[in-house]
């Protein structure tokens, strides 16, 4: 049984429609309950709701049809279900284990680390994928000249001081003896200020004696100009002698405010890899472990809710995932689910003004929807994996605002207004014949318009 599955699965890797992203975040999670191939019923089952819907109106004719080649061409029905989650017992306790622990964790602490923050708890997404395998390269082989320095940039809360630290702790776990030391730049910046206030040469000497240095917000370093003179000699005698440095920032090196143009120069002549927002599948992913870590028992449709509402940062999902544990405490350990979670993040997810309904905002949701990108629906491109989706949010953008569809044509990247009326009337067609569409335009209405 598992083998029509398995067959099934292997047809839809080779279909050009599903890329290697989509097939793991989509077709691989999925399983297969039970096949009948007398009747030709396929059950297949999602971890969430959210999750049937989504992957039913996205791929089920996709999978309706290589389950029907898996089949011998006769035809098979899928019945789409939610399964029931299943509860692990703890793995059991060990003493030597945990003596073994606390010591590598005051170590750690020892060199400026935080043991949390790990490679194992990092949560990998397309956001952050070569970011993360930058790191991991630079924790295995650490001094290769190619990447160093690693320069990781990007917003607030992202993951850049998780990376960091993940670096550090895998670098000291291999080699408990290396020289490592992970500070923020204002506490660098104290650290100079109070070595110059007494006249201490031994500042230098303890940072140019360093097999690893890891410097988060290399940004603040612009605020003092004797600093960086000082970071300067640190980095010509760690950097050409073999010694990794590790730098986070806000933003590329080369837009480095205030920072003299011979250390810009330098942060830029290693590796530098940007770490973006987190993308729908991550965010779920992100609340899940962060529950997990926490032993909070979080259901994948609450997961799924908060990350479909709050886009910007872990910083924030965190914040949410926080609140709604607290709320939940106060309330006689009440039942977390999706009502108390709006509740809970009212006035995050529900704010009095309600938003501005715009073809901007109709073709990101769709986009994030369909996992693709916003400028693959304003492309020129002719691929069905696009022409869906693009033609879903013109019609959308018809249903949904008051926009003449000469401006919906040049809102969708200068088209004419008649393609504008095709697609939304294909669309519309669909919606009427085709019980998946209809179920993909209930869902991205919803998310457009939550209210």
């Amino acid at each position: 049984m598992k083998d029509f599955w398995q067959n099934c699965c292997d047809l839809l890797r080779l279909d050009a429609r599903i890329s290697s992203d989509k097939f793991d975040t989509w077709i691989a999670p999925l399983q297969m309950e039970s096949w009948d191939p007398q009747s030709g019923e396929l059950v297949l089952s999602a971890a969430s709701a959210q999750k049937r819907d989504v992957t039913r109106s996205t791929y089920s004719d996709i999978i309706t049809f290589h389950a029907t080649r898996a089949n011998n061409d006769s035809p098979v029905t899928v019945k789409w279900i939610v399964r029931e989650p299943k509860v692990e017992a703890p793995a059991p306790s060990s003493s030597v284990v945990e003596q073994d622990s606390t010591s590598f964790n005051q170590l750690a602490e020892s060199c400026g680390l935080l043991s949390s923050l790990s490679f194992e708890n990092f949560v990998q997404g397309m956001s952050n994928k070569v970011a993360l395998g930058a790191a991991t390269y630079v924790a295995n082989t650490p001094g290769t000249k190619a990447f160093n320095p690693l320069y990781i940039y990007g917003g607030v809360g992202l993951g850049k001081t998780h990376l960091m630290h993940a670096i550090g702790l895998a670098v000291l776990k291999r080699n408990p003896k290396a020289k490592i030391l992970c500070l923020s730049a204002t506490t660098y910046i104290a650290e100079f200020l109070k070595g110059i206030a007494r006249k201490d040469q031994s500042f230098y000497q303890r940072f140019k004696s360093l097999d690893l240095l890891l410097l988060d917000d290399v940004q603040m370093l612009g605020s003092k100009e004797g600093t960086q003179s000082a970071f300067f000699s640190t980095f010509e005698a760690l950097v050409p002698h073999g010694k990794q440095i590790v730098l986070t920032s806000d933003t590329y090196a080369k837009q480095l405010k205030d920072v003299d143009e011979r250390l810009k120069s330098r942060f830029a002549g290693g590796m530098s890899v940007p770490i973006d927002p987190p993308e729908l599948e991550t965010r779920e992913a992100i609340l899940m472990k962060k529950a997990e870590q926490s032993g909070t028992n979080l259901p994948e449709d609450v997961a799924f809710f908060i990350a479909n509402h709050l886009k910007s940062n872990v910083r924030e999902l965190e914040g949410a995932l926080t609140k709604i544990v607290a709320l939940s405490k106060l309330d006689h350990n009440k039942e977390i689910n999706i009502a108390l979670a709006e509740e809970a993040l009212k006035d995050l997810i529900s704010p009095d003004s309600r938003r501005e309904i715009t073809p901007e905002l109709i073709i990101d949701i769709v986009a994030e929807h369909f996992n693709i990108k916003s400028e693959d629906i304003l492309s020129q491109k002719r691929s069905a994996d696009i022409v869906y989706p693009r033609q879903i949010a013109m019609y959308l953008c018809r249903q949904m605002t008051t926009n003449t569809v000469q401006s919906l044509g040049k809102a969708f990247g200068n088209r004419d207004h008649t393609t504008i009326l095709h697609g939304a009337d294909k669309i519309n067609k669909m919606v009427i014949s085709d019980e998946n569409t209809k179920s993909t335009i209930d869902i991205l209405i919803k998310k457009i318009n939550p209210s």
